[in-house]
């Protein structure tokens, strides 16, 4: 028997639909308080739905984490292919991510939190973190390369403005998006060379 496309996009709805729900008990249970009865509930199915799509809370947080990073990485995408200077495209990538992570903070934090918190053998949704990161990376050793930053140890770099990023993005109420210029001076606080003080 042969499945239509309207049977395979009514199946990616619900599986959407599971995922919503699931973030939403994540959100007010924890990882640890979040049951397959819950996620099923929030999501408005039975549980013979749930299981039908999925056969654990582990894979339901891995497929979130896989569709979570796709996203980010499709969001990305003409970014990096624009051909920017390293400096201008390494802004415009952290701009991209603030303003993906404002308007959806419930999926950004469980993308960025979750995986300290929980052990999951396979790691689908790495390939696309692993290859953002790569670039990210890339595009710090180019500008060093183009002058666009001061020679320094760039995975140090990448580790604290990633840090800061976070904070900047994810602490306290911010009312307004996350600006180029917070960005521009997040990057000089972290750059300047001491010795031009």
């Amino acid at each position: 028997m042969t499945i239509s496309k309207r049977q395979l996009e009514e199946r990616e709805l619900r599986k959407e639909r599971i995922l919503t729900g699931a973030l939403n008990v994540f959100k007010k249970k924890g990882i640890e308080g979040a049951t397959m009865d819950e996620i099923a509930a929030s999501s408005g199915f039975g549980k013979a739905t749930l299981y039908y799509y999925f056969h654990s809370k582990e894979e339901v947080f891995s497929a979130i984490l896989v569709n979570g990073w796709e996203s980010i990485w499709m969001s990305l995408e003409p970014i990096i292919a624009s051909e920017k200077s390293p400096r201008k495209t390494f802004i415009s990538i952290l701009l991209r991510i603030a303003e993906n992570a404002r308007s959806n903070q419930g999926l950004y934090s469980f993308l960025f939190n979750v995986p300290k918190l929980i052990n999951i053998e396979e790691q689908p949704w790495k390939s696309y973190q692993n290859r953002l990161y790569a670039i990210i990376q890339g595009l710090l050793e180019d500008g060093v390369m183009a002058g666009e930053f001061p020679p320094l140890d760039t995975q140090l770099l990448f580790k604290a403005m990633g840090g800061l990023f976070m904070g900047l993005v994810f602490m306290g109420d911010r009312e307004t998006p996350v600006s180029e210029k917070e960005i521009e001076n997040l990057l000089n606080q972290l750059i300047t060379n001491p010795t031009q003080k």
